[in-house]
């Protein structure tokens, strides 16, 4: 059978990346079509043929720039000689040509700056100084990009989706039926608990603490270690988790960087129980994660595989009440929601997780059902039964 998988764009770590990189493992020979590729950015798919077009002489940072050049790219890129296609998307890449051969469509979301996100990215594009000439143009081109992009969805044989909730939007804005497979994480990366210490760090404080993963904790004191690991952009209301823990003198770890970074350091300014940590591998992750009390996940996401990952290290997820989180978290057994993304809501939660009891080992299982091997049952199985 010849297969072909399709992507947006290969240019950072991520949660489509890492459903790509389990659809290579399972098809290492099918070519991996995509708009631009960064190998010094993304290093997981040094053995495999990835093709790119003209947009691969663009920087990394004009991407949000050209969205309507990607819909002209992937709408033009013939791939009719494949009898099965395999689209990872939450963008243009849905847009590819097929004639006989089969098209699924791995889409995590509808594309969010045209549809459920338009509102939050006319507020703040992201593009600093440049923001007035981004938000223009998106008003004047949101309507032909969203004609195209909806065209586009109608395409694939079949949908696949992350989560309840991203089903549900794809209903709403294409007007297509998703079937759920939840994105794999690769669990085997987060290594066993371990303490560690201050590394790299953008503000003072060691919150290294050594943990027994083994047993039934406690966890009702005066200070808790929190962590949250993610891509620093504003949506992510990553500054809920700064201004939560500057109010209760909680420490508080942030792994990642973005355009966002800049602005959650003068945060917390001044503070010495709030530290920023780079970027980091999995196995270094997951010693950090091991380390500390609970993960913060504040963001409205359609699924988010960083919660799982601290799941599958034993700590609970006090997580926002709304999107993806709905499927996978079970109050008071991996996890406490809050119902507002607002300091006092999160604050509260925070407070409530230090009185409850919590089982690492039974958190740790409700993380194994997202492993990326339940996930490559799923989607062959799915495969299996659309082929033949």
């Amino acid at each position: 059978m010849r297969v072909a998988l399709v992507c947006d764009w290969l240019t950072a770590v991520g949660g489509a990346e890492s459903v790509l990189l389990s659809l290579h493992q399972m098809y290492p020979d099918a070519p991996i079509y995509t708009s631009k590729y960064s190998p010094k950015k993304i290093d997981w798919f040094a053995d495999a043929d990835v093709r790119t077009g003209f947009l691969q002489i663009f920087p990394n940072c004009l991407r949000r720039f050209i969205s309507p050049l990607r819909q002209f790219y992937f709408s033009h890129l013939d791939l009719s000689d494949y009898d099965l296609v395999i689209s990872v998307t939450g963008a243009e890449a849905k847009a590819v040509k097929t004639r006989e051969g089969k098209h699924l469509c791995y889409c995590h979301v509808p594309t969010q700056y045209y549809w459920g996100m338009y509102d939050d990215y006319i507020k703040n594009p992201g593009f600093g100084i440049l923001n007035p000439i981004a938000r223009l143009g998106l008003r004047l081109l949101v309507k032909p990009l969203r004609k195209k992009d909806f065209a586009a969805a109608q395409q694939p044989d079949q949908f696949i989706t992350i989560s309840s909730y991203a089903a549900e939007l794809i209903n709403k804005y294409y007007k297509r039926e998703a079937v759920v497979i939840n994105p794999p994480a690769n669990l085997d990366r987060i290594s066993s608990p371990t303490s560690v210490g201050r590394k790299n760090s953008t503000t003072k404080g060691d919150f290294s603490t050594t943990k027994d993963h083994n047993s039934e904790k406690n966890q009702a004191k005066t200070k808790a270690n929190y962590i949250t690991t993610s891509r620093q952009v504003n949506w992510k209301r990553l500054d809920l988790c700064v201004k939560a823990c500057i109010k209760t003198g909680d420490n508080l770890t942030l792994i990642g960087d973005g355009p966002e970074h800049s602005n959650l350091v003068r945060l917390a300014k001044g503070t010495s129980n709030i530290r920023f940590l780079p970027t980091m591998s999995q196995a270094e992750l997951g010693q950090y994660l091991s380390a500390s009390d609970a993960f913060l996940f504040p963001s409205l996401e359609p699924f988010g595989l960083a919660p799982i990952e601290a799941m599958s290290a034993g700590i609970p997820v006090l997580a926002y009440q709304a999107g993806g989180a709905l499927d996978y978290i079970e109050p008071d057994k991996n996890g406490i929601f809050f119902d507002k993304q607002t300091v006092s809501s999160l604050s509260n939660a925070m407070q409530k997780f230090k009185q409850n009891k919590w089982s690492p080992k039974e958190i740790k299982k409700s993380a194994e059902k997202y492993d990326q091997s339940v996930f490559k049952k799923k989607m062959r199985e799915l495969i299996d039964e659309k082929i033949h």
